[in-house]
C-alpha cells in the first residue's frame, strides 16, 4: 500500500518537508583544489539531495540548513509575495 503524504494544518497535503540529514567533511571534489570540503545530505521522504561546499562543517552546516529553508518555503508557495500598487502623484 502507497504511503499517503503528510497532512499539515496550515494549507494542501504538501508531502514530507526537507530535512537537513547530514553534514560531512569529505575529499575535494576536484584534484587540486585545497581546502575543507563538506558534503551534505538534504532529504525529503524517498528523495535524497547531495551537494558538495568548500568550507569547515560548521559553515556548510549553516549553508545547507538555509537552502532546506528555501526549498521547505518554495513548497507552501508563500515565498516573498508582495501585492505592489501604483499611487496617483498630482
Amino acid at each position: 500500500m502507497a504511503r499517503r503524504p503528510a497532512k499539515t494544518t496550515d494549507g494542501p497535503e504538501l508531502g514530507e518537508p526537507y530535512e537537513l540529514e547530514s553534514v560531512d567533511k569529505t575529499e575535494a571534489p576536484m584534484e587540486g583544489d585545497n581546502g575543507v570540503w563538506c558534503r551534505y545530505t538534504i532529504t525529503q521522504g524517498a528523495n535524497t539531495i547531495t551537494g558538495y561546499k568548500k568550507g569547515s562543517r560548521t559553515a556548510v552546516t549553516k549553508a545547507a540548513k538555509v537552502i532546506v529553508a528555501d526549498l521547505n518555503e518554495r513548497r507552501t508557495g508563500r515565498r516573498g509575495r508582495v501585492h505592489l500598487t501604483s499611487s496617483k502623484s498630482g
